[in-house]
């Protein structure tokens, strides 16, 4: 182990605040991962939830089966006829209810998913604010849910479009973005007038069921029936399966793999539905000379170990102008040296534990096949062993030396591994960014502002999201979020990403007394 890293406190239990809302949402009992608003069930299999960071024990957990997934389904199906006519404006007050419960118990759910899932602190505290400006968004878009007016050709007419809500939506969550992901489908779907339905990895269910268990009572508080949020804990060949295959939900959200999106696109597809997809991102930077290198150094940092390197946003690759990259590659090794793992509920710890121990299995080979395609590690990389790190969670991050055409460099494994590849021309460097399957993220360093602009033009990164001298990782709610090419092009959050969970509808209205027709077509009246 190197010396430069830290355990951090030994086998150190789920805080106090964290374990009293599991007890207090479990009772006496398991938790239960079926519910609908008034109490949770469940006849499912039971999960037994360990902490990745210390292998303690967190609750067991009773997961849902396909029976409970109908009922469930069945409820948000009747609730919708409810919810749907509720003016728009009141749905809002409903969510900014959300939000502020959220704003009580910030804390305690963030422990849980900590504890959960091995984010750092500031992470998981990170998360659930971002629950809370995903709330504030959407009690704003409750009254901006705008159509348009536009001019007929036909005398006395007049044509409009306005949204309705949807129907039920089905959304599928990672394990890396428990409950955040959820807030940004659940939120604006809630001000749209759809229910939801919401199937966790079961990575993070207790988060799941955390969350849930505190807001269901602000639906209570408001008169509202059972059915407007659900959960359903289980796996993808039960309860993804059924949900998926389900007609009576127009929308399926899933956040996950490319491998997993096409299956979901596929099932969706065949019944003619619709689908929102965040999958895979493989995601570069560029660090041109003209580059504030301490400013691109802390960019890629926090980019490529936030979330210990499991975020869909994670920096992946960086192409560094080949006159630099050598004082670039060295500045950033002096950077990871001083990285340090351990508990991620304490102070001072920058990187957590991988989910859990096939997640370092997978860095493993994919750094043995980096080695056999001619790519060199120039730090980091190996699995951690002593005191905590004995749970076979923990790894250094990893700083490789690769080439652009090697296959692996092609693949997202989702660790801490970071590729530097050469480039001489910005020609270059652009076309190695876009080589890969994937088009989540991208970023630029310069302070050129032909460069800058090259890299934002039509023909530069083809990604859903480009950046300018800042991270791939760490986008605001405000905007869209989502890629292009197998990142599935769907998007979530900010801007008019709300249209995806309402039907349009185009209107005519005709005042005029008479029947005249469009392109000027007569019609003789027998």
């Amino acid at each position: 182990m190197d010396a430069g890293f830290q355990n951090g406190e030994q086998n150190r239990p789920l805080s106090q605040a964290g374990r009293d809302l599991i007890e207090r949402i479990a009772g006496a009992g398991d938790l239960c991962g079926a519910g609908s608003g008034s109490g949770t069930w469940g006849h499912g299999d039971l999960l037994r939830k360990r902490s990745p960071i210390d292998l303690q024990p967190l609750a067991v957990l009773r997961s849902a089966s396909t029976q409970d997934y109908r009922e469930i389904a069945d409820r948000a199906a009747t609730a919708f006829s409810v919810w749907r006519m509720v003016p728009a404006p009141k749905r809002g007050k409903v969510v900014r209810q959300i939000g502020t419960v959220l704003r009580w118990h910030k804390r305690d759910i963030a422990e849980i998913v900590s504890c959960e899932v091995g984010k750092t602190r500031a992470e998981a505290e990170g998360e659930i604010q971002e629950m809370i400006d995903m709330a504030d968004f959407a009690v704003g878009l409750s009254r901006m849910l705008y159509g348009v007016t536009m001019p007929s050709e036909r005398p006395g007419h007049r044509i409009y479009e306005q949204w309705h809500p949807l129907g039920p939506v089905g959304v599928i969550t990672a394990f890396n973005f428990p409950v955040a992901v959820w807030s940004w489908n659940a939120f604006i779907a809630l001000v749209c007038g759809d229910t939801v339905i919401w199937k966790p990895s079961s990575k993070a269910a207790i988060s799941a069921v955390a969350v849930m268990s505190l807001i269901w009572p602000v639906l209570k508080k408001n008169d509202l029936p059972d059915g407007i949020l659900n959960l359903v804990v289980g796996s993808g060949p039960s309860i993804g399966e059924a949900m998926i295959q389900d007609r009576r939900i127009p929308l399926i959200s899933a956040t996950g793999s490319v491998h997993m999106g096409r299956h979901v696109a596929a099932a969706v597809g065949s019944r003619l539905g619709r689908t929102l997809l965040e999958l895979g991102g493989n995601n570069a930077v560029i660090v041109s000379p003209s580059a504030d290198l301490e400013l691109a150094i802390r960019a890629v940092v926090f980019g490529a170990i936030g979330t210990a390197g499991q975020r869909c946003t994670t920096i992946r690759r960086v192409l560094v102008h080949g006159d630099m990259f050598d004082s670039f590659c060295a500045s950033l090794v002096r950077s990871y040296r001083k990285i340090r793992i351990g508990d991620p509920l304490d102070a001072g710890v920058h990187m957590g534990p991988l989910i859990d121990a096939e997640a370092v299995d997978t860095m493993q080979v994919a750094l043995k096949q980096l080695r056999d395609q001619g790519g060199k590690i120039i730090y980091g990389g190996q699995a951690l062993s002593g005191g905590i790190f004995d749970t076979g969670t923990y790894v250094t991050p990893c700083i490789a030396e690769a080439r652009a055409d090697m296959p692996i460099v092609h693949e997202e494994t989702f660790a801490p591994i970071l590729y530097l590849i050469r480039f001489r021309t910005q020609e270059e460097a652009l076309a190695h960014l876009n080589s890969v399957s994937q088009g989540l993220s991208s970023a630029i360093f310069t302070n050129n502002l032909l460069e800058a602009e090259s890299f934002l033009n039509s023909s530069g990164s083809d990604c859903g999201i480009a950046n300018v001298n800042t991270s791939t990782s760490g986008a605001e709610i405000g905007g869209a979020f989502g890629g292009e090419k197998d990142t599935g092009g769907g998007r979530e959050a900010g801007s008019d990403a709300w249209k995806a969970y309402m039907r349009r509808q185009t209107v005519t209205v005709n005042w005029s007394g008479k029947l005249p027709l469009a392109q000027g077509i007569e019609f003789k009246s027998v």
